[in-house]
C-alpha cells in the first residue's frame, strides 16, 4: 500500500504528536515510535488543500508565463500597453475596448482556482 506521504504529513503536523516517519507497509509514527491511526478523511482533506495551493501558485506563475513554459496566459506588459494606448485614441477605454476584452477573454478561460 502506499501512502501520501505529503498529505499525511500536512494532516498531522500540527497534533500532539506529529507524524515525522512514514512506511508504507507498517504506517505513520511520532517520533516516539507510538503508531498514528490514519484518518482518511483527514488526509483527503490534506490533499485537497496542498492540491489547491499548488493549483493557486501554477496559475501565478501561468498567468506571467514564469512557469518556463514562456506561454502567458494574459498578453505581456508591452502588449497590454499598447492595446490600452490605441484604445486611448479610439475613445475605448470602456469594456468595449481590446485591452479589456483581451483580458476578459483570458480571465474567462483561465478562472482563478
Amino acid at each position: 500500500m502506499a501512502l501520501d506521504h505529503e498529505a499525511i504529513y500536512e494532516a498531522y503536523k500540527s497534533e500532539a504528536k506529529p507524524v515525522v516517519s512514514i512506511d508504507d507497509s507498517a504506517g505513520a509514527f511520532a517520533a516516539d515510535g507510538t503508531k498514528i491511526e490514519l484518518d482518511d478523511a483527514k488526509i483527503a482533506a490534506a490533499r485537497k488543500a496542498l492540491d489547491d495551493a499548488a493549483a493557486l501558485v501554477a496559475y501565478k506563475l501561468k498567468r506571467t508565463g514564469a512557469d518556463g513554459t514562456f506561454i502567458a496566459i494574459y498578453p505581456t506588459i508591452g502588449d497590454q500597453l499598447d492595446m490600452i494606448y490605441k484604445d486611448m485614441l479610439a475613445g475605448k477605454l470602456d469594456t468595449t475596448g481590446t485591452w479589456a476584452t483581451a483580458i476578459k477573454a483570458t480571465k474567462d478561460k483561465y478562472p482563478k482556482p
